[in-house]
């Protein structure tokens, strides 16, 4: 159980919905791939732009190094992070999961995100 408190309750209007994505996604550092699926969901979050998240087996986690960093979020609760250690590049804290997050979201548990301004995403149609 995250050790922060889930929000959903005092916050009913805040939504974090999960959609399905049929389109293909990639995601790469300096040409190289760190993620392929066709089965990423959307996470819309109120006040937040649109993240993709992929499955864990659709992430090349030989190319990440996991850290000491958390964040806490009281919609979707406690954040793991991984650094990309690729070639030269060394992007610190720039990808994260839930591994246990609050039952609201609870189909983000085995889900990694990217962040967006660090990564070059692709998306088929």
């Amino acid at each position: 159980m995250p050790k922060g408190e889930s929000l959903h309750h005092r916050y009913p209007d805040h939504r974090v919905d999960l959609e399905p994505c049929a389109a293909r996604v990639r995601v790469r550092s300096g040409g190289v791939l760190l993620a392929d699926s066709a089965r990423t969901l959307s996470v819309l979050e109120s006040r937040h732009d649109p993240v993709s998240y992929f499955p864990r087996e659709d992430v090349r986690f030989d190319l990440l190094e996991a850290t000491d960093h958390e964040t806490f979020c009281p919609f979707k609760g406690e954040a793991s992070y991984w650094s990309v250690k690729s070639g030269d590049a060394a992007l610190e804290n720039s990808v994260w999961s839930y591994e246990d997050p609050f039952p609201e979201v609870a189909g983000l548990k085995g889900y990694v995100a990217f962040y967006a301004d660090r990564f070059e995403f692709e998306r088929d149609a």
